[in-house]
């Protein structure tokens, strides 16, 4: 490969390693994170109140 080939390599892998390692950062040290955690179960539908 040519040097300018490796610049461009060792830039891009360099910036997506660093991209990563801040969102998982970014997750983790997120406080209170765990409350906007929803699953299925914990969403209710509108018309769920409106049963007859």
């Amino acid at each position: 490969m040519t040097p300018g080939g490796w610049l461009i390599m060792i830039l891009s892998v360099g910036f997506v390693t660093t991209l990563f390692g801040w969102c998982i950062v970014k997750v983790l040290r997120t406080p209170e994170a765990t409350r906007h955690l929803h699953s299925q179960a914990d969403i209710e539908p509108p018309d769920a109140k409106t049963n007859p």
